[in-house]
């Protein structure tokens, strides 16, 4: 079971990045209202095509024009998060079935199953809602940050996994896994603040670096307009001034992440003696280094998709390298040097 239970755990984790990015995608294409119903598409389960199908889609869709491509983006994004869904299922019956494999008590791989498939059921939820409620922004960053969650807890599954040998330390009384966990805490709200820029397509109001263009029209008070009260949010609702805001409180926040994660790296760095633990931290700098050149690819080049999707994915991997490290700074492990 364990050989197999450890290749299902990584193939989860790997469908769960694959996931995050097709809805980093979807987004980004906007297609997020490719298909108007949930779960599937127009009343099928697949894009409608063939004059039969398009008939159905006329008389039940009256308003509704059936766009194949951003119907098909938003159909396989549904298809791969599916099948996920059914990975952690089968995650959860194993861990059920082999619950008290190491004693009498419930074994902690159970735990973190159960705690994944309510997630990733609730993730449904947060799906659903973001077509029926039109992209409402708190939805959409919700299901982003839920994605982001679902994919982390695999990750940190799959560490459990292969170092479920070791003696943990006491994390409360370490301080190095203090000073990652608040680097971990910095790191999160940034990855929110860009879901609030995405959800609310505050990207392009705020061109030019280092500042925007109009950085004049900045403000907290805009910050308060918030996106409620509307039939329909594809394309934003909320004025520039807010959106621009939104868009320069990320980048703020972006030097201050980067700041912290910079001197929490440090410090790790020089005051834990173990190899294993400075390679973490050297993979940490590495996706900081690489997530600060996109961001300013991507203003300088205008928001290109493309760019703008390794943006998304490369905050992905800089928050699993951060999962990986407080991981590894509660565990007794690695080669001393």
């Amino acid at each position: 079971m364990n050989k197999g239970y450890k290749l299902l755990v990584l193939t989860s984790c790997m469908l769960a990045l694959v996931v995050v990015s097709l809805g980093a995608y979807t987004r980004l294409s906007n297609a997020g209202l490719g298909c108007p119903d949930w779960p599937g598409c127009y009343g099928f389960l697949t894009v409608p095509n063939e004059s039969h199908e398009l008939s159905v889609v006329e008389e039940n869709f009256p308003n509704a024009q059936v766009e194949p491509k951003k119907a098909w983006i938003e159909m396989i994004h549904r298809y791969f998060a599916s099948l996920l869904g059914l990975l952690i299922v089968v995650l959860c019956i194993i861990a059920f079935k082999y619950r008290f494999s190491n004693g009498p008590h419930v074994s902690p791989r159970l735990k973190h199953s159960i705690g994944l498939l309510v997630l990733v059921l609730f993730q449904g939820m947060l799906g659903m809602w973001t077509v029926t409620m039109n992209l409402q922004p708190f939805i959409v960053m919700g299901h982003l940050l839920g994605g982001f969650t679902i994919l982390a807890l695999l990750v940190l599954l799959l560490l459990r996994t292969h170092h479920s040998g070791i003696t943990q330390a006491r994390p409360n009384q370490h301080r190095s896994f203090l000073l990652a966990i608040f680097a971990l805490c910095v790191l999160i709200i940034q990855i929110a603040l860009g879901g609030w820029v995405a959800a609310n397509y505050a990207a392009p109001h705020c061109s030019g670096l280092p500042i925007c263009s109009n950085i004049e029209l900045f403000s907290i008070k805009s910050l308060l307009h918030l996106p409620v009260g509307q039939s329909n949010y594809e394309f934003g609702v909320l004025p520039f001034e807010t959106r621009l805001s939104i868009h320069f409180l990320h980048r703020i926040w972006a030097v201050v992440t980067a700041v912290t994660l910079f001197w929490v790296s440090w410090r790790i760095f020089y005051k834990e003696q173990n190899v294993e633990i400075q390679s973490a931290v050297k993979l940490v700098c590495t996706f900081l280094v690489a997530q600060l050149v996109l961001g300013g690819l991507i203003v300088h080049l205008q928001f290109p998709l493309l760019l703008t999707l390794f943006h998304n994915i490369m905050a992905a991997l800089l928050l699993l390298a951060m999962v990986r490290l407080c991981f590894l700074l509660t565990s007794k492990q690695g080669v001393a040097i």
